[in-house]
């Protein structure tokens, strides 16, 4: 796996470029799974080019919302029974329960969050449990493009050191996942309730006009 990696990283990509970006993303969020290889895409692009790292966010994260609309498509097609024998009934009934509780987060969280956050099983889950196309792209493209924006930041800055940093960081992830995991849900429930606050203050306020 790993000289697939350096080869999509040092050949394929030099090669063709930001369409590049777009298929190895595309693959590896449909029928494929290479760890990490997104975000190490972007780190190196950005730490070469950093002026036109935007181009590779953008396409990376497209690539990665077309990938993952195949696996919602698949999921929303072959239904319940699919999920199940692709993952097993108790971890589809506590994707379910996910769903159920936090809407929306239970897929942005494992889009933002690297290895080893399971990810794929709530794309499919997206699709079973009659998540609405819009809010599955919509959600999915911000999460993944604030994932490898904050990479490309890095690989800018930092340069190849970033890639480094990455490694660490899906270490300590590793580590401390739980810890994380709450810590990002009580920020992201804090902004959304800061954000419903505000949005029903405007809606009170009576129009004079």
């Amino acid at each position: 796996m790993h000289k697939i990696a350096l080869w999509i990283q040092q050949i394929l990509v030099p090669a063709l470029g930001p369409p590049g970006v777009f298929l190895v993303a595309f693959l590896d969020s449909s029928f494929l799974s290479i760890p990490e290889i997104n975000d190490i895409i972007v780190i190196t692009a950005a730490a070469r080019h950093p002026e036109t790292a935007w181009i590779y966010v953008l396409f990376t994260t497209l690539g990665s919302v077309a990938g993952c609309a195949v696996l919602w498509a698949l999921g929303r097609r072959g239904g319940e029974g699919f999920l199940v024998k692709r993952f097993g009934a108790e971890r589809v009934e506590r994707a379910r329960a996910t769903f159920q509780r936090w809407d929306l987060l239970a897929l942005a969280v494992p889009a933002i969050l690297p290895p080893p956050m399971p990810f794929k099983i709530f794309v499919l889950s997206a699709g079973v449990f009659g998540f609405r196309w819009r809010r599955f792209a919509t959600t999915l493209f911000i999460a993944r493009g604030l994932r490898y924006t904050v990479w490309a930041i890095g690989g800018a800055v930092y340069g190849d050191e970033a890639l480094a940093a990455l490694r660490r960081t899906d270490v300590w992830f590793s580590q401390n996942l739980a810890a994380v995991l709450a810590v990002t849900v009580a920020v992201a429930l804090t902004g959304l309730g800061i954000w419903m606050l505000r949005r029903r203050r405007r809606a009170d306020v009576p129009d004079l006009g």
